[in-house]
């Protein structure tokens, strides 16, 4: 299967972050199966992570939640704090609707993996978080930020009322995880336009990336559950 590599072909770099070592192996041998991902480095801790990160700079990091000495939310703040263009992250847990699961995306991670998740489905998130194309199970961030955004929402946001309504249909489009060629579809624009209405969504609503946008589209009631 062939899947993202950069304008040189270079395969997607990818580091692992689990303090299980086992686990670790078998993502491993999943991921180096694939001719457009390798896996670069490896971490048993949260703070581990973060140095190895900071000194590996893969493209896609691999974090558990919940890891000794930081978890995995705390590593997803620094690593991104700390790193100018920094990976893309996505969290590994066991339970979906997981409040940690909702603050680690809030930190900025860029979606979520499910640990009884199948081959076939880490590698296609893997590729998917590295082009950034759409959001990762849109369905289950949707629910997330259904549930958990509502609880902290607040006043509306200032830059909703920034966003040009053809921005606005965009942002609920990127929220129902729409790729910038299907919003290109439904809207009868070029790719091109779309990329640069995603652009000025993300820029206004103070996001890195989709996730963040979606999330903070529900945090100021921009968009509603249901």
């Amino acid at each position: 299967m062939s899947g993202p590599k950069d304008a040189g072909g270079t395969p997607v770099r990818v580091v692992l972050a689990d303090d299980e070592r086992m686990v670790r192996t078998a993502l491993r041998v999943i991921l180096d199966a694939e001719p457009d991902l390798h896996v670069v480095g490896e971490a048993a801790t949260g703070a581990e992570a973060v140095s190895v990160v900071r000194e590996l700079r893969p493209d896609v990091v691999l974090m558990d939640v919940r890891m000794p000495e930081i978890d995995g939310i705390r590593a997803t703040e620094q690593i991104l704090a700390t790193l100018d263009g920094p990976p893309r992250i996505v969290v590994v847990t066991t339970f979906e609707n997981d409040s940690y699961v909702y603050d680690a995306l809030r930190a900025g991670a860029s979606g979520f993996l499910l640990k009884r998740a199948d081959a076939d489905e880490l590698v296609q998130a893997v590729r998917l978080v590295a082009r950034s194309d759409s959001l990762l199970f849109p369905a289950a961030v949707r629910g997330l930020a259904a549930e958990h955004g509502r609880r902290r929402a607040t006043a509306q946001a200032p830059w909703v009322r920034r966003l040009t309504d053809r921005e606005g249909d965009v942002l609920r489009l990127m929220a129902a995880g729409m790729t910038n060629a299907e919003i290109a579809g439904r809207l009868t624009v070029g790719p091109a336009t779309v990329k640069t209405h995603v652009a000025s969504v993300l820029a206004k609503t103070g996001a890195r990336d989709r996730t963040q946008a979606v999330i903070a589209a529900y945090e100021s009631g921009f968009i509603t559950p249901g």
